[in-house]
């Protein structure tokens, strides 16, 4: 019987490729390793030539990834994302085009968002997504509080003064995570650490949820009371067409004077220039914001926040740690050969 076949759009990083690798092979999958974001591709291709099938190409680019998809009449039967390659109509009109050898049947995602992929188009096209819900919690709680200990005790502010040798003295003291009120928008796996470390560390928490939290986390009456009665905020919601844009002018204006908002979720779910420009103006009441998110990232990487010195900026890395990468990983990988062997019990997959 032929092997199913699968692209790893964007193989895991460093020693982990080989974990990843070896698991798909284990479940005696063809792969077909897209070098494109490999470090060492002379080394990949000494270490696995005669195991996988290589590729080179940016899969962000979506003519590139058509041309892949297509090359030489195969297809694939699955493939595999890690940064959120978008999966957009074309593309999956062309994976599951029936002249093709191989029509693509599954999308795996190593992470928790599916909003790269276009699940009316995948559904029409009879393909099942599934993702790893879960598996960067840890990872994405713990950065969130590093983002709000950053922004509360203005560290990137000292730190940047510290370098040009000025000894700079807080205008004011600082205040403890004790004296302050943190409200989570979303209480799934993420935002459910986040209110058990924050409470750990003495701070009041209050939540928002659409469904009835798993554990016992005082609610918010609505996402505008949750605004005006939180020192700091912290996203932890998918993007969705209700979710898009949640966060724009009339919110931040809401907001505590001198608080704080993190954004660890989706880039859509706030109005970067509307933040921008509350950043901007020493009277709103909005202090500061950290930002891992954005709306256009990777190569489209661009935001109305670039060079305020109150935005705390980083490249969507809340998950990336060695432990929440390997997890997801190889449970996307369980999850692809599941769903490839007609095996789809505890797989989760996404629908609209």
């Amino acid at each position: 019987m032929e092997r199913a076949r699968v692209l790893l759009l964007d193989a895991a990083p460093g020693e982990l490729l080989g974990r990843e690798l070896e698991r798909l092979l284990g479940h005696g999958l063809a792969v077909t390793l897209n070098l494109q974001r490999v470090t060492d591709r002379a080394g990949a291709r000494t270490a696995w030539a005669g195991r996988v099938d290589f590729t080179d190409f940016d899969a962000f680019d979506e003519p590139a990834l058509l041309a892949e998809t297509v090359r030489d009449g195969l297809g694939y039967h699955a493939v595999k994302s890690r940064a959120g390659v978008p999966l957009r109509a074309a593309f999956l009109t062309a994976a599951t085009d029936a002249k093709l050898a191989n029509r693509l049947r599954v999308v795996g995602r190593a992470g928790a968002g599916t909003d790269h992929v276009e699940l009316a188009a995948a559904a029409r096209h009879g393909v099942a997504v599934t993702h790893t819900p879960g598996s960067n919690a840890n990872a994405v709680a713990e950065f969130a509080l590093a983002q709000l200990l950053a922004l509360t005790r203005d560290l990137p502010a000292h730190n940047e003064a510290a370098h040009r040798g000025r000894w700079r003295a807080p205008v004011a003291p600082a205040v403890e995570l004790s004296e302050l009120t943190l409200g989570i928008v979303g209480l799934g796996r993420i935002g459910l650490a986040l209110a058990e470390r924050a409470t750990a560390l003495g701070m009041e928490v209050q939540g928002l949820s659409r469904r009835p939290p798993e554990a016992s986390v005082p609610r918010a009456r609505s996402l505008t009371a949750l605004l005006a009665t939180s020192d700091v905020v912290s996203l932890h919601l998918p993007l969705t067409s209700q979710t898009r844009g949640m966060v724009g002018r009339a919110e931040l204006a809401l907001m505590r004077p001198g608080s704080v908002l993190l954004n660890t979720a989706r880039g859509g779910i706030v109005d970067e220039q509307a933040l921008a420009d509350a950043l901007r103006d020493p009277a709103h009441p909005l202090a500061a914001a950290a930002i891992d998110t954005f709306e256009h990232e990777h190569a489209a990487f661009a935001s109305p926040l670039f060079g305020l010195p109150n935005a705390l900026l980083t490249p969507h890395v809340a998950g990336m740690t060695r432990n929440a990468m390997a997890t997801a990983a190889l449970r996307c990988a369980d999850h692809i050969a599941a769903l490839l062997a007609n095996r789809p019990d505890g797989v989760p997959v996404v629908t609209m």
